[in-house]
């Protein structure tokens, strides 16, 4: 354990050749831990760089890697209470703190959103009989794979000049579940919320944007979404946990429970959602809302959209440089005006800069996940760089 901690504290690691095939005999833990150091550690993105802001991936602080630590160590399955009588007891905790900032009653964490959303929609169809999804062409691809998965019929709607759904290309929504999205991937925009309720189910994909309830400074921006049927939120991003950890939650629980919820001999109790056994994913949010509170976490929340804000500030006084919109949720989409956004962002330092395409047309990404980020340092090279672009 020394050595572990050890070596992810040393600045000089090293990487060696990993053997090609399965080693007869083990070469012992100490001397595995050297071998992959340089490895796991030296090779894997910097996420909290002071330049990283290209992903919705924050840095996780390192009470996450204590309580993950602890986790393995006791290996703890959430499908049997038995073997996991603090971890269950932890996430019926944090749900309890969190639901209601979003009107729900409760749910269950899962392994992201992609498993959150999916859990949503069935949930939709068998508790609402719903039978087609309607959501906005700038839904994340997860929306697709449940509704093939469900079979669920899938109408894509058009997106409005800021990214979100265009309410008046909506089809009826007698029969449909609507999926609203609180923070698009590309572009982080917020759809209007004003429609919760308009369909026989909503759900609101909220993986990214859905931290904001806990600012009381930038939660009117989610308003809305108390009255949704379904909500998905990823703790893996503005939550700041590590992969893999999502909730989702339900306004009526115990109606969504018993749709998705299968028993068996060997079980004491159901098993609800659509994993079986998940590892204790809220035991390491549990410790960080312990640690930095409703107040700590929306202290860094705040801090990150006024630092995506002051860099839409400086986009827009430069004349080099184009300004996709106003950053929704902390996402800044731009280009440089008359040469290659691609070899652009690849002249500024890996990980400062993402590239998504609207329209047909390649634009710039930069997504405040990161509090570490040196804002002033980014704007610096950016400009530096549509400088030497031009």
């Amino acid at each position: 354990m020394n050595k572990a901690l050890e070596l992810l504290a040393s600045p000089h690691r090293g990487a060696v050749d990993l053997p090609f095939t399965l080693p007869e005999s083990g070469l012992g833990e100490m001397r595995a831990l050297e071998m992959l150091s340089g490895h796991v550690l030296d090779k894997a993105a910097q996420l909290g760089s002071p330049s990283s802001l290209a992903h919705m991936d924050p840095p996780t602080p390192w009470i996450t890697w204590a309580m993950a630590l602890w986790n393995a160590s006791r290996n703890q399955n959430m499908l049997h209470e038995a073997t996991s009588p603090f971890a269950t007891q932890a996430e019926a905790l944090v749900l309890a703190w969190l639901a209601p900032l979003f009107g729900m009653r409760g749910g269950h964490f899962c392994a992201g959103s992609t498993i959150a959303n999916l859990t949503g929609l069935w949930a939709a169809r068998d508790v609402a009989g719903v039978s087609t999804v309607v959501t906005s062409q700038a839904a994340h691809l997860s929306i697709e794979k449940a509704c093939r998965l469900l079979r669920l019929e899938l109408v894509k709607v058009s997106v409005d000049r800021w990214g979100r759904l265009d309410r008046e290309q909506l089809p009826s929504l007698d029969n449909a579940c609507l999926v609203l999205t609180a923070g698009t991937t590309a572009t982080g925009g917020v759809d209007p919320l004003d429609l919760v309720g308009a369909a026989k189910w909503t759900h609101v994909d909220a993986a990214w944007a859905g931290s904001l309830r806990l600012s009381r400074t930038h939660s009117a921006r989610l308003d809305g979404i108390q009255a949704a049927d379904s909500v998905a939120v990823s703790a893996h991003k503005w939550l700041f946990q590590p992969k893999d950890s999502a909730l989702v939650m339900f306004r009526n629980l115990d109606a969504a429970n018993a749709a998705i919820s299968f028993g068996g001999g060997y079980l004491a109790s159901p098993n609800v959602g659509v994993q079986g056994s998940r590892s204790a994913a809220a035991i390491p949010l549990l410790a960080t809302l312990l640690a930095w509170g409703r107040e700590g976490v929306a202290q860094r929340l705040d801090r990150l959209m006024q630092m995506a804000d002051s860099l839409a500030d400086e986009i827009e006084k430069c004349d080099r440089l184009e300004l996709w919109g106003r950053p929704q949720t902390a996402i800044n989409v731009f280009r440089p005006v008359g040469s290659s956004t691609v070899a652009f962002v690849q002249a500024l330092p890996p990980g400062m800069l993402s590239t998504c395409v609207l329209d047909g047309q390649t634009w710039a990404r930069s997504v405040a996940a990161n509090p570490s980020v040196d804002m002033d340092g980014v704007v610096e090279k950016i400009l530096a760089a549509s400088r030497e672009d031009a």
